[in-house]
């Protein structure tokens, strides 16, 4: 595709990093969009003309705040991060400096094309490690005899292999052994220009027992015919603890597709929240990779589509060590036409004994016109595991709702008290008093109760 081969001319950076973008590139090249028949994709199709897609035009710099767009504004009052970044399409506009015992001591912050130029080394160790071009082949190491699963369809990578060649930018950070960084660092990414997209890419690395906590915000205003892909990197390393959070709340009109993914060592904790609030077309992956023994990953979610939306999440829980334990609590909320997806399965890896691995998916449908498809799923191949799965779909309750409205409660918030309770077991494993506050205002909004 020539227009992709003009783009990938464009970006600067040395040898090793331009052969990993040609390689991805070259792979993107070859495979087909995932379709209906792919398992990974049965219930999500993404129609999109790659010849017409044009890159987001590039954005200035600013220097204070109130240039900033205004929904960008109104977190940044509300918001308790050390430090960050704001991107808007491919471009940093404006950044915060860390602390300075935090540089001090070796932490690095900033965004990912000046991590290329400063911090050469570190970014290659890892860019690519957790989250490849290719989809991550992660068939169960089975015993022998027995029939593992069935490696990933390669066409599962296209939008990852795009990513991969084409990113223009986003946020890395870097924790040296034995750090704690107390207060999250975040990034907000908008997007302007309609009829465009983005690739961004997001690099956390935390040494042996160091922490950090990460939010990574995406908000725009309605964009028709727009694209946002992107890939997240966690690299937990061991005894390391992890705390990543994802908002998204792109305008109408957008299609977000993104692959997270974390690998996490031994005694190493990893806990992510994925939060789906808009976008017109949404498709997330969640993937732990739980390498070393005593490993943890918690997996929390939160969607709410309305109108026409359909979000789409994919999840994995892949014990490859013993004494590993995950739990993956996933909540939605369906309402008028909207779609909702969910497709997760634990891997238990031949030696992964003593595995401790839940997963629940719940969802409340407001809208008899709504639909939700729900598969959750188990492959084990230990036999000293303790593992468990289970979903349920179910319309809100006509009787709490009748008795809010016969206290005078309106119908709009009646629901959306309703809601925020259905959702609170979520929240309330959030140590994040912001996020939880402007999560329960988009929801607000999402049922006229704001």
């Amino acid at each position: 595709m020539t227009q992709f081969n003009d783009q990938l001319a464009l970006q600067a950076g040395p040898e090793w990093l331009t052969s990993k973008r040609q390689a991805g590139l070259e792979l993107f090249s070859t495979l087909d969009i995932p379709t209906e028949s792919v398992e990974a994709w049965k219930y999500t199709r993404v129609d999109v003309d790659f010849t017409k897609l044009r890159p987001h035009g590039k954005r200035d710099v600013v220097s204070d705040v109130s240039a900033l767009p205004q929904s960008v504004q109104d977190r940044l009052t509300g918001t308790d991060v050390g430090a960050f970044l704001v991107l808007d399409g491919p471009d940093v506009v404006y950044r915060t400096e860390l602390p300075a015992e935090l540089t001090a001591r070796g932490v690095i912050f900033t965004d990912l094309k000046t991590a290329v130029e400063q911090h050469a080394d570190k970014v290659q160790q890892y860019l690519y490690s957790v989250v490849p071009a290719e989809v991550p082949d992660d068939t169960t190491i089975a015993a022998p005899g027995t029939t593992p699963s069935k490696s990933p369809d390669p066409s599962e990578g296209k939008f990852s292999a795009l990513a991969a060649a084409l990113w223009t930018n986003g946020a890395f950070v870097y924790v040296p052994r034995g750090v704690e960084v107390e207060l999250p660092l975040g990034s907000f990414r908008v997007m302007s220009e309609a009829g465009t997209y983005t690739a961004t890419r997001t690099l956390v690395v935390a040494e042996e027992n160091a922490q950090v906590t990460f939010i990574d915000e995406q908000d725009s205003e309605e964009l028709p015919e727009t694209y946002a892909i992107g890939a997240v990197e966690l690299v937990v390393k061991d005894g390391a603890r992890v705390r990543y959070v994802s908002i998204q709340n792109w305008g109408k009109g957008v299609t977000h597709i993104q692959r997270q993914r974390g690998d996490v060592g031994r005694d190493a904790t990893l806990n992510s929240l994925v939060v789906t609030m808009g976008g017109t077309l949404s498709r997330t992956e969640m993937q732990s990779y739980l390498r070393g023994q005593g490993s943890d990953s918690e997996m929390l979610a939160l969607y709410f589509a309305n109108e026409d939306q359909h979000f789409d999440h994919y999840t994995l829980q892949h014990h490859a060590a013993a004494n590993a334990h995950s739990d993956l609590l996933y909540k939605g909320v369906s309402d008028d036409r909207s779609v909702g997806v969910f497709s997760g399965m634990i891997k238990v890896d031949l030696g992964a004994q003593k595995t401790d691995a839940y997963q629940k998916h719940r969802t409340l449908m407001l809208s008899s016109e709504a639909r939700n498809f729900s598969v959750p799923q188990l492959e084990i191949n230990a036999n000293d595991v303790r593992c468990s799965h289970g979903s349920t779909t179910g319309p809100v309750d006509q009787e709490a709702l009748f008795f809010l409205r016969s206290r005078g409660i309106r119908r709009e918030l009646a629901e959306k008290m309703l809601v925020t309770a259905f959702l609170e077991d979520v929240l309330t494993r959030v140590p994040l008093k912001s996020v939880v506050e402007y999560i329960e205002g988009i929801i607000a909004k999402k049922v006229g109760a704001a």
